[in-house]
């Protein structure tokens, strides 16, 4: 069976990120930029869950501690948001053990700390 790498999911959802980027500019409190992809996620009918808690594994065992990530979209990708100067490799390593002791394939960081463009990465483990 073909897993699912939610390419459409993900291409949404940085188009609404980049919507959010183009109206408030980069720079501000993390916080605000959650508070507007969610809103803007709404707007879109892109279905996400804020601060869910997902389950942890160890050897496919279900561990007691939970992750929360910051955003939870389409069922399958984990975001984190971070509104710093540039993504650094413990951003990604972050990112990646997140993906991993969740047994999930897909995440997305999105950065809007840069005052130019917003910075994003997609990975796939």
């Amino acid at each position: 069976m073909e897993k699912n790498y939610f390419k459409q999911e993900g291409y949404d959802l940085v188009s609404a990120a980049l919507e959010v980027f183009h109206t408030l500019g980069g720079g501000m409190a993390e916080e605000i930029y959650q508070q507007s992809l969610e809103y803007e996620l709404s707007l879109r009918g892109i279905h996400f869950d804020s601060k869910k808690e997902l389950k942890v594994f160890y050897k496919k065992h279900e561990l007691d501690k939970t992750y929360i990530p910051d955003l939870f979209v389409s069922n399958g990708i984990i975001v984190e948001l971070k509104s710093v100067k540039e993504i650094i490799n413990e951003h990604k390593a972050q990112l990646f053990n997140y993906m991993r002791i969740t047994n999930l394939d897909v995440g997305y960081i999105l950065n809007f700390g840069n005052t130019k463009e917003l910075e994003w990465q997609r990975y796939v483990i």
